[in-house]
């Protein structure tokens, strides 16, 4: 069997947001909103966009890493 490099995760996802980081969304429903990073998956990340006022739930959303821009 053939051994190939698989990539490495920290390499594929050096312009990728980090858990933590604030991005802002340029694309999509939720177009315009900033949210924190919460998660980071392969081809997209799940952001915190705010809370629900009566039950103080988080309200979360998914976002693909072409469509938003990490806030410096």
């Amino acid at each position: 069997m053939a051994e190939g490099k698989t990539p490495n995760t920290e390499e594929v996802n050096l312009n990728h947001a980090k858990v933590g980081e604030t991005i802002h969304v340029v694309k999509g429903e939720q177009k315009g909103k900033k949210g924190e990073v919460v998660t980071v998956r392969e081809n997209s990340v799940i952001i915190k966009i705010g809370e629900n006022a009566t039950t103080g739930e988080p309200i979360k959303t998914v976002v693909n890493h072409k469509n938003y821009k990490r806030v410096k």
